[in-house]
């Protein structure tokens, strides 16, 4: 961050080197940079700090394959070859989230063959597990939750999903917890918890005129298909809960370093803003801001309206037209980092105890190992 804030300056080097540190969590708007940042904190992990590393990506963009040199990701983690770890003995893999097989993967765990085809075959199951709204942080929360209870890795660094808000992580276990114990969710599972009888001939004795109405509006199939998903599923739901709460105090403990990541835009830093003031109300270990895409001018003793007043002093008298070009060009980002400036200290205003690093603008997108390694570098002190 500029100097002229008074937040302290975050180190990443201290985090990624704490053994006692097992889990970062990247997170922020989207298209701030949060992918990129993740696989560079992972990077550096393995390459300076000798872990065991994966990273968890749940971009479906692709780029961290394209980044670490691999042709793909899937559910299961890779180990990415051709990285600098002969000194350090480190290891980094990597994975994207498939959160169908997710789902699929613990169906097949906490079921018996028969009740996973079951499930499988269901045409509610089939659209929650591929689309519905909220299924793909739940899935995040699962895997991440796996990969901590395997202890393979020293270190598991996150990349939270591109969701419209990035709170959408943080709630899906209370979600997923008020789905299972709302009321219509009861309602559908009386039938196999009594006997097997007719979801029908049950929400009809019971509603009446309530029952004709729901089949009306969303029709007798869907009914039938959710009534029959939530009766297979009965036998899971504690298992989905206690797993979801396991891994919210997972992510509440000292194991744990949120790194929020932001560009210097209005929205990215209200919602990191937002966000911090959700990790301090559940009381999870909010360890710094990363503010990405910072511009800087190469001489910052001449400032915006000197090198203007320059350059038209020159342009008035001619044959200096590459010198006034270059000099409007350095008044023009002089200016923007002003404005950059601005809108990053309304963070570190409502939160000046937050640690905070700025990461310069690269001149092109990053693409392979080497830029992760100038960002991993760029957000350290050492």
């Amino acid at each position: 961050m500029p100097s002229e804030n008074a937040a302290p300056t975050l180190d990443v080097d201290q985090i990624l080197a704490d053994p006692g540190v097992r889990i970062v969590v990247c997170c922020g708007a989207g298209g701030v940079g949060k992918t990129t940042t993740a696989a560079a904190l992972a990077l550096r992990a393995a390459e300076r700090h000798g872990r065991r590393t994966v990273v968890l990506t749940i971009d479906p963009a692709r780029r961290l394959a394209q980044s670490l040199g691999l042709t793909e990701l899937d559910n299961t983690p890779r180990q990415v070859k051709g990285i600098d770890v002969e000194d350090s003995g480190g290891e980094l893999h990597a994975m994207m989230l498939d959160m169908k097989r997710t789902f699929d993967d613990v169906v097949l765990q906490h079921t018996d063959p028969t009740k996973a085809a079951e499930i499988f075959g269901n045409p509610f199951y089939q659209a929650m597990s591929s689309t519905f709204a909220g299924t793909q942080e739940y899935m995040a929360m699962e895997k991440l939750g796996q990969l901590h209870a395997r202890g393979e890795w020293d270190l598991i660094v996150v990349d939270t999903p591109p969701s419209r808000s990035a709170l959408d992580f943080l709630d899906a276990p209370a979600r997923l917890s008020r789905f299972l114990d709302g009321r219509m969710l009861r309602l559908l599972l009386a039938p196999a918890r009594t006997g097997g009888r007719s979801m029908f001939s049950l929400v009809t004795a019971s509603f009446g005129m309530f029952s004709r109405v729901v089949q009306k509006v969303i029709g007798t199939q869907l009914l039938t298909d959710l009534s029959g998903f939530v009766a297979a599923l009965d036998s899971m739901f504690g298992g989905f809960r206690q797993r979801a709460e396991q891994t919210y105090r997972i992510l509440q403990a000292r194991e744990t370093a949120f790194l929020l990541v932001a560009a210097p835009e209005s929205d990215a830093v209200r919602e990191a803003a937002y966000f911090a003031g959700r990790l301090r109300e559940e009381k999870m270990p909010l360890a710094g801001l990363v503010l990405n895409r910072v511009h800087r001018p190469a001489v910052s003793a001449l400032d915006a309206t000197a090198s203007r007043a320059a350059a038209e002093r020159l342009a008035s008298v001619g044959g200096h037209e590459r010198t006034v070009e270059v000099l409007r060009a350095h008044a023009a980002l002089a200016e923007q980092a002003v404005r950059e400036q601005q809108v990053a200290a309304r963070f570190t205003e409502a939160f000046p105890q937050v640690p905070a690093v700025a990461v310069l603008a690269q001149p092109a997108d990053v693409h392979d190992v080497d830029g992760l390694r100038t960002i991993g570098a760029a957000m350290s002190r050492s």
